[in-house]
């Protein structure tokens, strides 16, 4: 992808801005593409973000700051989330017996279920995503952005 001509202009522009811009165009990009992938599933990527979490406690509940804690997406709406997720049948959410104050989200088997299928259809928008990287590529760019 070449920066000038997506934001067409014909203005040199400077190493650093051009990096910049280059790194919001990529994510654009990939963000439809998983945004895509996701779509038929009725998912946002941050609902996918929240049940990939749960999934990863191996049936230990997760209360809301561990999933804020652990999310790509840092938000402060976590709550909506996981009531979105609860209504579409994918979390369990119930007062933890030990701390009334705490609440304990587990994910359900029609969530993982789900995630199952989700899997396959984001694991075919990371090929189409990265169709032009050798796994070479790959490991250069995340040393790259291990600067970060």
């Amino acid at each position: 992808m070449n920066v000038e001509d997506t934001i067409k202009t014909s203005k040199k522009i400077p190493l650093e801005p051009r990096t910049l811009i280059h790194l919001q165009l990529v994510h654009n990009k990939i963000n439809e593409s998983m945004n895509a992938a996701l779509k038929p599933f009725e998912v946002s990527l941050q609902q996918f973000n929240v049940l990939r979490i749960l999934r990863g406690q191996k049936g230990k509940p997760a209360n809301l700051s561990t999933l804020n804690e652990r999310m790509v997406t840092k938000m402060s709406n976590t709550t909506r989330l996981v009531d979105k997720l609860l209504a579409k049948g994918f979390v369990h959410r119930s007062v933890c017996p030990s701390n009334r104050r705490k609440i304990e989200i587990l994910i359900t088997d029609s969530g993982l279920d789900t995630l199952e299928k989700i899997d396959i259809s984001l694991g075919k928008a990371h090929k189409t995503i990265f169709e032009n990287f050798t796994k070479k590529d790959l490991e250069h760019l995340n040393d790259l952005l291990d600067k970060f």
